[in-house]
């Protein structure tokens, strides 16, 4: 008898079909993911509690410590007379002198890093990239350096007043003056201003604008109800990042203005080297923290989000 060929053989059970996404698959997995996104953020989080959250607290106790007659702080003994010393007389002038000069610092940066934003916005890439070079390159030496170099250039003998003399114009003493803390504010915080308006300009489409002109609107018109909404994210965070640091601001005050033109930073860090009031100088720098992160909030409340 003829042998039978052998088939291959069917399979006896139903084919494989896909397990359905259940809400349990689909929590299980969102738990995977945030542990995940978990671990990768534990060393920023580790570095802002080491760094950040630590210190803070140290300057916050120490604020309601009081001050002993050797001027030693005393921990076991807690008060508010620090808080209370904030409203003296010449701390209220220290404030208010720090808060114009951050206040002129920004406006002046806004005034002068609006325009050259929009440069570099509408160059060709090649000239955009030799711009943003010029903006960076002060980044690549320490302020403190380039906060020396002012001292030299607008010292009695430097080389502002030896231009002003041959002009017959006599000698020029910028020197220790509020002048040439806010030239040094302004040189020193200008690139925070300049870089975040070029993010926002550049983001914008320039198509709205030929619209509106289209329209018959004026290229102030354009500009204003165009231009000036479209890059305001970028306007808020310039902003905060020179208003911040402007007001508590160390070394260019002490370097150009000297004691005559105090500000909130040098008058902190005198309260700990040179008069050793711990209790006092914490509770300054706890107020100014505040008020920058209160700038901070601001900034992603009102433009942060929309960057």
């Amino acid at each position: 008898m003829a042998s039978e060929v052998a088939s291959p053989s069917a399979p006896s059970g139903p084919p494989d079909i896909e397990s359905p996404v259940t809400p349990e698959l689909e929590r299980a997995a969102e738990r995977r993911a945030s542990r995940r996104g978990a671990l990768l953020a534990l060393p920023g989080v580790l570095y802002l509690v080491l760094f950040f959250a630590i210190p803070l607290g140290i300057v916050l106790v120490y604020s309601f410590a009081t001050r002993s007659s050797t001027g030693r702080a005393v921990l076991g003994e807690w008060s508010l007379d620090s808080y209370a010393r904030l409203a003296d007389s010449l701390v209220l002038e220290i404030a208010w002198r720090s808060l114009w000069l951050a206040l002129v610092t920004t406006a002046i940066c806004l005034l002068v890093g609006y325009p050259f934003a929009y440069h570099i916005a509408t160059r060709t890439a090649a000239v955009r990239n030799a711009l943003l070079v010029l903006v960076m390159i002060p980044f690549w030496s320490n302020l403190l350096v380039r906060t020396y170099v002012w001292r030299v250039l607008l010292g009695s003998g430097g080389p502002v007043s030896q231009l002003t003399e041959a002009l017959g114009l006599g000698e020029t003493r910028l020197l220790f003056t509020p002048a040439a803390v806010l030239l040094g504010l302004v040189y020193g915080f200008l690139p925070f201003m300049i870089l975040p308006l070029y993010a926002a300009i550049e983001r914008v489409d320039f198509g709205l604008i030929e619209a509106a002109r289209d329209l018959y609107a004026s290229g102030w018109e354009a500009f204003r109800r165009v231009t000036l909404p479209l890059s305001r994210p970028g306007i808020v965070a310039g902003s905060i990042l020179v208003f911040a640091p402007s007001l508590g601001a160390y070394v260019t005050p002490e370097l150009l203005g000297g004691s005559k033109t105090t500000m909130l930073g040098s008058y902190v860090v005198r309260q700990f080297l040179s008069a050793r009031d711990w209790p006092f100088g914490s509770s300054l720098s706890f107020v100014v923290m505040t008020v920058m992160l209160a700038a901070v909030i601001i900034y992603f409340r009102v433009g942060g989000r929309t960057l």
